[in-house]
């Protein structure tokens, strides 16, 4: 996790404690002292705060009444209470109501110094527990969409061979492709499920921090190392560790890599003691390794090492056939995200979906399907609610922009004569009528714009809902 100044907050009538308190703490925290409960409060509403050093005795309230305030609206908000004596009872019932300690007026600054470490190691503490928390909500979250094209059932047949097998797996892909699903996905489906399952993209380390998130280090390493600290190898010891955008990994680091993958061991930063890691590695890149090894970026060694089983996921307009499943399916996750009641999707809006490009991919697709249904009027998002930009685009280099403007006109007039036929319950003399077209034009139509396989397929989806009511 990244490192954060603590926030502390000294709530002291008495000007000299405040300004004792500030020097002695400001070197490594962010300090700021007020000198009554209620500014205490209206500064809480603004501003981040981890920790409050308490006053009892303040001019316009009762400091247990300011703690109790605090523990009910803020309860990750670690108290210490200040006083001018230490009193057995009073503490006993601080304690009751949240504080972490007690602390008399008479303190020395080595005394206060310890205790911020400890706070502050508490708070880091619940930082990690928290993320760990959302790793594994997002885990036990609906499971990945394979889908049902080709590629795709050839890759889950990979999945089901090396499912219990602890190999590394190198997953290739565009932005986008859902790298991240399919590792999730193997460690779900892997005799690991039970175990850790740790996450870094390490494209959002910075260079001189990359050794020390990936292995750890020990206290005092280097400047602003106040404690030892694990690194993601540590954590996903006895489980899986996915290691997202390989290819950001500077050339010095890589040798160090090789070695924990290889070796299955790591030293942390400033120590040279030896700690034996068991994971299952799972690694991510849109780069081409390959070609990045023979520009000297990547260390050969090191991409033969994690190129065990190659995973390569197609971006979304090599499986436009499963673009209806993932609509369902993020419909139907954004609907409740949003506590909305919508659940349907028109055919003609997927397929405009369908003869889109999807430079994006999957997750795309996701982000229009997410605002489409935030804007949802009612239960049905139809071609209407779809933005132009995904009308106009260009399929092959072969394009131009009349045969676009073309398609985008074929596509509404399609459309526009469907939603006739169903207003005329699928008279095509009414329709026409309706359109003010002779019959024979609207057959014209029909074949120029393929409706006549549109209404073959409403026809056979009518039989089959006939035949289901029978039964």
């Amino acid at each position: 996790m990244k490192d954060k100044r603590l926030g502390v907050m000294v709530v002291d009538d008495d000007q000299s404690v405040r300004e004792l308190l500030d020097t002695i703490l400001k070197e490594k925290y962010t300090v700021m002292t007020v000198a009554t409960g209620e500014v205490a409060l209206q500064t809480l509403e603004k501003v981040e705060v981890n920790v409050v050093l308490l006053d009892l005795r303040l001019p316009d309230c009762e400091g247990m009444d300011i703690l109790k305030t605090i523990k009910e609206r803020y309860p990750d908000i670690e108290v210490v209470i200040i006083s001018v004596v230490k009193d057995i009872e009073m503490v006993v019932r601080a304690m009751k109501l949240g504080a972490y300690h007690y602390i008399t007026k008479d303190f020395d600054s080595e005394e206060v110094l310890a205790l911020m470490e400890k706070l502050k190691e508490k708070v880091e503490e619940k930082r990690e527990r928290d993320y760990l928390r959302g790793e594994l909500e997002q885990l036990s979250g609906p499971g990945l969409i394979m889908g049902r094209s080709a590629v795709m059932q050839e890759i889950e047949e990979t999945v089901r061979k090396i499912a219990t097998l602890p190999t590394t797996v190198l997953l290739q892909g565009e932005t986008g492709t859902g790298k991240k699903l399919m590792a999730r996905h193997l460690h779900q489906v892997s005799h690991l499920n039970s175990r850790p399952f740790v996450t870094l993209d390490l494209s959002t380390v910075p260079e001189n921090l990359m050794e020390s998130t990936l292995f750890g280090h020990e206290k005092g390493a280097f400047t602003g190392a106040y404690k030892q600290s694990y690194g993601k190898f540590e954590l996903a010891d006895g489980g899986t560790l996915f290691l997202d955008e390989i290819g950001c990994v500077k050339y010095e680091i890589q040798s160090k890599l090789l070695r924990a993958i290889q070796d299955k061991e790591i030293e942390r930063v400033g120590s040279t003691k030896t700690i034996k890691v068991d994971i299952r590695l799972i690694v991510a890149t849109n780069v081409d390794l390959a070609e990045a090894v023979r520009k000297g970026e990547f260390r050969e060694d090191l991409y033969y090492r994690i190129n065990v089983v190659p995973i390569k996921l197609p971006p979304l307009r090599e499986r436009m056939e499963d673009i209806p499943e993932f609509v369902r399916f993020f419909i139907d996750k954004h609907s409740k995200r949003f506590k909305k009641d919508v659940n349907k999707i028109t055919d003609s809006a997927v397929e405009v979906l369908m003869n889109y490009n999807w430079p994006g991919n999957i997750r795309e697709l996701e982000n229009l399907i997410e605002r489409l249904v935030a804007v949802a009027d009612n239960n049905i998002v139809s071609q209407e609610d779809i933005p132009v930009e995904y009308y106009l685009f260009k399929k092959s280099e072969g394009d131009t922009h009349a045969s676009l403007l073309e398609n985008a006109c074929n596509t509404f007039e399609k459309n526009f004569i469907l939603k006739a036929m169903e207003h005329e319950r699928w008279s095509r003399t009414k329709t026409a009528n309706t359109l003010g077209i002779p019959i024979s034009t609207l057959k014209y139509k029909f074949n120029r714009l393929s409706i006549y396989d549109i209404l073959a397929q409403r026809k056979k989806l009518s039989r089959r809902s006939r035949k289901f009511s029978k039964s």
